[in-house]
């Protein structure tokens, strides 16, 4: 009797096992990215760490440098324009610059820039209420104005938790109270701005004055009058000079043991040099120094290029006025040693 051969309609059973398991497979891999990926923003949120050696801070497409990019035909202006545009360098926010109703909106495009880049945000609040004495960064906004532009600041801030955002308040601020004789009015202001500031991720420094400038003792002093060394990462010194590294982070040192341990970070934009001794405004013969990122110990979280290279002190040694990009100033401290 002949046999009737039978014909299989579907799939062998060890292929459908197969492809059962595999797609059990995929689906575990699949969550367990998802699962990763929440933990890491948790964490990152949760967490947020303080900058350290390694830092890297964004290269800002708004800075002056950038800006200044193709407007000039010189070869070396464009090389050392070119070349500082592309440095990790704070953005300084001025009312000036960015006025009360575009300082929020600045710095949002600032952190999304930040978060596509993968690096941190360093900016540099520059408009309290009689700025630099009058001298050559004269200007600031009125009080109540100033603290609605911080507040506007802060908001833009409190958006990205997750970000590392790195905030050097008001340079010259506190170095510059017993010459200007507001020290009572100023703390204040720095306080509500500490206040505003002070939220997951963001990491304030108040000023430091350098070492330069005056005695440890009496800088910490300073600090301390603000009253919110519980909110507070520390101080930065050296921004917009030409101290050296050594001298900074030894000065450093000082005011932190005055102070219980706070931390500190260094501006190294333009010491590489270290050769302007008390010459603070556009000192010839000055380069550009490590970058961001190089340097740190257990006081100095480390070095940052806070004051962009290329940008004026003022109307001096053949500068333009102050924070106006100078291409020539530019060329001097881009050349190798």
């Amino acid at each position: 009797m002949a046999r009737t051969s039978r014909r299989r309609t579907g799939p062998p059973r060890r292929a459908l096992w197969l492809v059962v398991a595999g797609a059990a497979v995929l689906a575990i891999v699949i969550g367990l990215v998802f699962a990763v990926a929440s933990a890491q923003r948790w964490f990152h949120t949760v967490t947020a760490q303080p900058p350290g050696v390694g830092t890297v801070v964004l290269a800002p497409a708004e800075s002056k440098a950038s800006l200044a990019l193709g407007t000039t035909s010189d070869a070396a202006a464009k090389a050392a324009t070119e070349y500082l545009a592309a440095q990790p360098t704070a953005y300084w926010l001025t009312p000036e610059q960015d006025p009360p109703g575009t300082a929020g909106e600045t710095t949002a495009h600032l952190l999304a820039q930040a978060r596509d880049q993968d690096v941190a945000l360093a900016l540099v609040v520059y408009g309290l209420p009689g700025r630099d004495c009058g001298n050559h960064s004269a200007g600031g906004l009125e009080p109540d104005s100033y603290r609605g532009w911080v507040d506007e600041i802060a908001a833009a801030l409190a958006t990205a938790p997750d970000l590392q955002k790195i905030v050097i308040l008001e340079p010259d601020s506190l170095a510059l109270a017993p010459e200007c004789g507001n020290l009572d009015e100023r703390t204040g202001q720095l306080r509500g701005a500490v206040e505003s500031f002070d939220g997951p991720g963001t990491w304030i420094y108040l000023d430091g004055g350098h070492s330069g400038w005056l005695p440890a003792e009496e800088m910490a002093r300073l600090i301390g009058a603000v009253g919110a060394n519980d909110r507070i990462r520390g101080f930065a010194t050296n921004v917009s000079n030409y101290r050296s590294t050594f001298d900074e982070f030894d000065y450093a040192r000082a005011v932190s043991e005055e102070l219980g341990g706070l931390h500190a970070i260094v501006d190294t934009s333009r010491n590489g040099a270290a050769t302007a001794g008390d010459e603070w405004c556009n000192p010839p013969g000055q380069r550009v120094g490590e970058p961001g990122g190089t340097y740190g110990d257990d006081v100095v979280d480390t070095n940052l290029w806070i004051k962009p290279p290329g940008e004026s002190d003022g109307p001096c040694n053949g500068g333009p006025a102050a924070g106006t990009f100078w291409p020539e100033g530019a060329i001097a401290l881009a050349k190798s040693p």
